[in-house]
């Protein structure tokens, strides 16, 4: 009876711990929701693969007339905006001092010209004297010295005429270059075009010395040129003739339309190249971690004048589009295959053939209908156990 009573003592705390543990697992298994999922409906629209880039919008023709000589502005004839045609004169510089130049050359050249006439009467005069002398010898009465020295006299004003002649063209040649910069002072636009920059003012005096002074910026605003930034990592996929959108700030919902013309074959960053090599090696290991992009450049219509010069515009080149294509979000794909949930609530694993992904949606060609459901996402929804705050465990314990 003793024994009994031990092993009745002994006994009663494990069954305890074991129906407790029992409780347990079974509240927590009752208590374990089952998963949820997000999905989504296949649909059918029209789904493209692009290139996004950032891009400038520029005038197709730009040219900056500038002066060549110097001098004070003496008259502006244009304005921002107004329309100018090739040969319109724009602005005009003080043209005292070419004018001056001009006379200065013309009497120079009028002086070397009487110069030349009066060595011709010269020259007229010594092959008559040279003439003489050679009869006068023929008849044996005359001095041979007087014969040679009558042909060198000749000899020389033939010269003489020669150099002349040759400083006739000296002179003309600096009559013309008179000519040509008196007519550097009034300034045509060499384009038909816009009038877009006016970086100088009448009264204004520019120096032409070094280098020809802007005094406006002409444009052809009909037709704008677009530069696309496209990164080193997409460059490789792109080639001209590529189709491209582009939308702009002012109107976010307007696309347009053009193809790509040309890839620059070198990015802008090789125009600013210009260091010394002793510069070389440490500008090299920060060269290598700047962003490489290349200029993708493509030309669009601008009949009403929407587009400016130095807009930004969000540039869309197509490399791949399907219409009326069955599309899924991206993130439902697991590799070839996607999860299909049936309308009892069914999950299989379907394969599928994917085309186009542009890792937002993708193009299911074949094993997928439109209007099926597959499984984007799984919930992991938390169990009320888990949520529930445990209580002190039983007396007893």
């Amino acid at each position: 009876m003793p024994s009994f009573q031990r092993s009745k003592r002994y006994l009663l705390p494990t069954v305890i711990v074991a129906a407790i543990a029992l409780f347990l697992y079974f509240r927590s298994q009752g208590d374990t929701a089952p998963p949820r999922y997000i999905t989504a409906v296949a649909q059918t629209r029209d789904l493209e693969q692009t290139v996004l880039a950032d891009g400038t919008i520029e005038a197709q023709k730009q040219v900056s007339v500038g002066a060549q000589v110097s001098g004070q502005i003496k008259a502006l004839y244009v304005a921002l905006g107004d329309k100018v045609h090739k040969g319109q004169r724009v602005a005009e510089i003080d043209d005292l001092t070419q004018q001056n130049a001009l006379r200065d050359a013309e009497a120079a050249l009028k002086n070397v010209q009487a110069q030349r006439a009066s060595k011709m009467a010269a020259l007229h005069n010594n092959e008559r004297a040279y003439q003489r002398q050679q009869a006068i010898v023929a008849h044996g009465v005359g001095i041979r010295a007087d014969l040679d020295n009558a042909q060198a006299t000749l000899i020389a004003t033939r010269a003489d005429v020669n150099a002349l002649d040759a400083q006739i063209v000296q002179a003309q040649i600096a009559v013309n270059t008179a000519q040509v910069n008196l007519g550097y002072t009034k300034i045509t636009s060499p384009i038909d075009g816009t009038i877009v920059a006016l970086p100088v003012e009448a009264g204004q005096t520019v120096n032409a010395v070094q280098s020809a002074p802007t005094i406006v910026k002409v444009a052809q605003l009909a037709t704008m040129t677009i530069e696309a930034q496209i990164s080193e990592a997409d460059v490789v996929k792109v080639k001209t003739g590529m189709p491209v959108y582009f939308t702009i700030l002012g109107e976010p919902g307007k696309r347009y339309r053009t193809t790509l013309r040309a890839i620059e074959p070198a990015p802008d960053s090789i125009n600013d190249e210009t260091t010394s090599s002793s510069t070389s090696s440490s500008s090299s290991s920060s060269s290598s971690s700047t962003a490489i992009y290349y200029n993708g450049l493509f030309d669009v219509a601008n009949p009403d004048g929407a587009l400016r010069i130095s807009m930004t515009a969000q540039v869309y080149i197509v490399l791949a589009k399907a219409e009326n294509a069955v599309v899924i979000p991206a993130t439902a794909l697991q590799g070839d295959w996607v999860q299909v949930v049936d309308k009892q609530g069914n999950i299989a694993r379907r394969p599928v053939k994917v085309g186009i992904n542009n890792n937002v949606d993708a193009q299911i060609i074949s094993g997928l209908l439109a209007g099926e459901s597959v499984i984007v996402s799984q919930v992991n929804s938390a169990t009320k156990s888990s949520t529930r705050r445990m209580g002190p465990p039983p007396m007893g314990i």
